[in-house]
């Protein structure tokens, strides 16, 4: 039962993969009506309202208890989409895409210190890897090859960053405990979306949001309710239940791929030789983690 439980977890966090990857350039298309706290407010928001039923359910039996842990968690995420949010919005969704992979090798390490498990010889030359992806990735067209990084550049750095310590603290701080994988959802989406209505209040003075009535808008909007935040973070969390946070992490490191190519091809986005080098280094970097433990070792031997 436990494998099967695994495997379909597996299976998921792959799916999470391919629809992160387009997460970007959807959220780059919305951040054209709204600004990044009322996007984000809507989004979540919305989520917080289809999730609430199992989130009600939970609570009258009685989980009330498991609300300040998944709450934590929910501070986490608000972190990160703030960070991701105005990242995108500063830079491509190619780069947003490649960048946010860093948190395949970021997670193991983050592992290391909490669990003081040693994750190999190996992690760090991945991770040795990845670095010089990066270097080539953010590397300007007309400038190529000086060592920078724009804005938007270095908040999805940040979010990478913070993204890894997403799943060792759900994966530590829910350990044991009752509540659903969907109530958990619900708790982290209502937390990013009052968290967000707090930001757009404080920029604005008040409330007052003008919402688009462009019917593009809404489309864009409730596929990133439906997909990139009710199943994907559902996913995440029923896989960090039946997973290492790590495993989640390297499951869905072919999601720079995908956002990379949607970006190509939806957005119209021009990568030069060198940004696709660096963006196939991170890739590489990210699946080859998957590789069971013999298989890499005779590759190093």
């Amino acid at each position: 039962m436990q494998a099967i439980n695994n495997f379909k977890a597996e299976l998921l966090l792959l799916a999470v993969a391919i629809i992160w990857g387009t997460s970007y350039g959807f959220t780059k298309e919305a951040l054209l009506y709204v600004s990044v706290p009322a996007f984000l407010a809507l989004r979540f928001l919305l989520t917080f309202l289809l999730l609430s039923p199992a989130l009600i359910a939970d609570l009258t039996r009685g989980l009330g208890q498991d609300l300040p842990a998944a709450g934590m968690t929910g501070l986490i995420l608000f972190s990160i989409f703030l960070a991701e949010v105005y990242g995108v919005a500063h830079t491509s969704a190619a780069n947003a895409a490649f960048l946010i992979s860093l948190c395949v090798i970021i997670t193991p390490l983050l592992e290391w210190l909490v669990y003081r498990q040693y994750p190999g010889q190996r992690m760090f030359i991945l991770a040795a890897a990845c670095l010089f992806g990066v270097y080539l990735l953010t590397q300007n067209a007309e400038q190529p090859f000086s060592l920078q990084l724009n804005l938007g550049d270095s908040l999805m750095l940040l979010a990478a960053l913070l993204r890894a310590s997403m799943g060792i603290a759900t994966k530590k701080l829910m350990q044991g405990r009752k509540l659903s994988s969907l109530s958990l959802t619900a708790t982290q989406a209502g937390v990013v979306g009052f968290g967000a209505l707090l930001v757009l209040f404080w920029q604005q003075q008040g409330l007052a949001i003008s919402l688009p009535k462009d019917r593009h808008f809404w489309l864009v909007m409730l596929y990133l309710v439906l997909f990139c935040s009710i199943f994907a973070f559902f996913a995440m969390n029923y896989g960090l239940r039946h997973t290492t946070p790590t495993r989640v992490a390297l499951l869905t490191g072919s999601e720079p791929a995908w956002g990379a190519l949607f970006a190509v091809l939806y957005l119209g986005e021009h990568l030069v030789w060198y940004q696709w080098l660096g963006g196939l280094l991170i890739v590489a970097a990210s699946l080859y983690t998957v590789l069971p433990e013999k298989l890499a070792a005779k590759q190093f031997a």
